[in-house]
């Protein structure tokens, strides 16, 4: 055929040939690049983004472990997602890479949830750093030990009594205890009931989240952005992403006015927000008014929900597994008497304890997924390539229950953690990555900086609950027979609870019931101050 003769033969050739080489470029799209990590088989344009299920994906993770191996691929569109589920990789990618492996993905539902406010979502830039110093400086091991811990124990001895009031409550009772403590130390006011405001709030704003962002919830918009365009009219997930951060803002905004109202009749408190406010009105603002009033209710976020939810795991295992209690009463009662409840500086000596806490966060970690990391520059491990702009999961369910890394994984065995006697930063923060404990606090720079004040609230409410009470799984009334709970039963989302469960709680002796009642008087007058 001659072309050059015939200008609508070589007009229809080229746009053939065109249209050719658009459609095989189209047709690369979803497949993985040379010399990336194995993983399932992708479909043109799609990737994997067919495989993943709308809820659940932390199991998933698993299931393509065995398969692929600890290091392995997906691909959204365009996107490269590389999941790993092996310890040393952690610690040699996210540890010691840390400058190039700890940026977050972009996160269009949660831009629309945050407004981009929010330490668990920004980038590590200059406000990324600086919330990071308030959190780390605020609940340092020093600020703890030495100042915080006393509303700490206060809390913790209003709880034991709540408990002997209403026993069947012990859900909200925990949950208003880590509310609590956290909003005295953050905003300077305690939750005296569940019901109050600095008792409840910040689960309305996690239950939204939690369910907002899930892995698998929201449709592929980072990888495929034209689905920016869909209208939220017609797009569920886009409305929920945006009444949660209407609810975000009204509960922080209504925190921050509570402070601002308390400060201007001259009533300034020992807490975060009182310190940063006066620090920063006479230094500078080093962030917009929305971005400090969602760093302050980030702290309580952090420190209240996620606390909460390892505890009623706790105590889910302690009534499914009566001899861990028996165990850990043997180690309790050898050093405190019905007089004397455990206190933290007890922790040496009571070593099980410490092991109960760490099988909890193995066994029923609270954040399935990890929130995901990114890569900031192309990089190769062990002769696999994990092209720049990866987003990188540390798959922490995943991990937690690989058998070989943790043999009976789906059992409650805090044996497994038998000579584990420092708490979890010290493991997080060691070379020996063969010796690391669990991954429920994320990795490398992205590691929670609010990790010294849940180990010591879980460690204070643990130790407590075993010291003064038995918990069992219930008894049906007509039938006389054990209800036997299930513990596979939680939310689905990115941050997971237990789901609401009934258990019998009983003090161990009339002579522990009445040193619980005992303490009660003063820990209320102490707590007067954030009344």
């Amino acid at each position: 055929m001659d072309f050059a003769q015939d200008p609508t033969k070589l007009a229809i050739g080229l746009f053939v040939a065109v249209l050719a080489l658009g459609v095989y470029r189209l047709l690369q799209v979803g497949k993985r690049a040379p010399g990336m990590p194995p993983g399932p088989p992708t479909l043109p344009i799609l990737g994997n983004f067919h495989q993943i299920p709308s809820t659940g994906l932390y199991r998933q993770f698993r299931e393509w472990a065995k398969e692929y191996g600890p290091i392995y691929s997906l691909k959204f569109g365009t996107s490269n997602v590389i999941v790993i589920t092996d310890k040393k990789a952690v610690h040699d990618l996210l540890d010691k890479k840390g400058a190039i492996y700890s940026d977050r993905p972009p996160s269009y539902v949660g831009k629309l949830l945050t407004q981009g406010d929010h330490i668990a979502l920004e980038q590590m830039d200059a406000v990324w750093r600086e919330k990071r110093k308030v959190i780390s400086h605020n609940f340092s091991p020093k600020n703890l030990d030495e100042k915080h811990f006393l509303v700490q124990e206060a809390e913790a001895a209003v709880l034991m009594n709540d408990l002997l009031n209403d026993p069947e409550g012990f859900f909200d009772h925990v949950r208003r205890y880590t509310s609590s403590v956290a909003s005295a130390l953050a905003f300077g006011h305690r939750g005296p009931t569940f019901d109050s405001f600095w008792g409840h709030a910040v689960y309305d704003v996690m239950d939204r989240w939690t369910e907002a962002m899930e892995a698998g919830a929201n449709p592929p918009v980072d990888e495929y952005p034209i689905l920016k365009l869909i209208p939220k009219q017609l797009a569920f997930w886009k409305r929920r992403a945006i009444a949660a951060g209407v609810i975000f803002d009204a509960v922080w905004g209504k925190a921050r006015n509570i402070v601002e109202e308390r400060r201007k009749k001259g009533d300034h408190r020992d807490c975060i927000m009182d310190h940063l406010i006066d620090e920063y009105d006479a230094k500078g603002w080093p962030m917009s008014q929305h971005a400090f009033n969602n760093l302050v209710g980030e702290v309580v976020e952090g420190a209240a929900d996620t606390t909460a939810a390892q505890l009623l795991t706790l105590i889910l295992a302690f009534a499914t597994h009566p001899h861990v209690q028996e165990k850990a009463r043997k180690e309790i009662d050898a050093l405190c008497g019905p007089d004397k409840p455990p206190k933290f500086s007890d922790f040496k000596d009571l070593p099980y304890i410490n092991q109960i806490i760490k099988e909890g966060v193995r066994w029923r970690p609270v954040a399935v997924t990890g929130l995901p990391h990114r890569v900031r520059e192309d990089d190769w491990y062990n002769g696999m390539f994990i092209p720049k702009d990866s987003t990188v999961f540390l798959a922490v369910w995943a991990i937690h229950h690989t058998e070989s890394l943790y043999p009976d994984e789906d059992e409650f065995k805090p044996e497994r953690f038998d000579g584990f006697n420092r708490l979890a930063n010290d493991y997080a923060g060691s070379s020996d990555y063969s010796k690391r404990d669990h991954y429920v606090y994320g990795a490398g720079r992205r590691l929670c900086p609010g990790i010294h004040l849940a180990e010591r609230n879980m460690w204070r409410i643990a130790s407590r609950l075993l010291w003064g009470y038995t918990i069992e799984e219930p008894i049906d009334p007509e039938t006389g027979k054990v209800q036997h709970l299930d513990t596979s039963r939680y939310n689905a989302g990115i941050l997971q609870a237990p789901l609401p469960f009934k258990v019998k709680i009983t003090p161990r002796s009339p002579q522990h019931e009445a040193t619980m009642r005992k303490e009660l008087a003063g820990a209320l007058k102490f707590l007067e101050a954030w009344n």
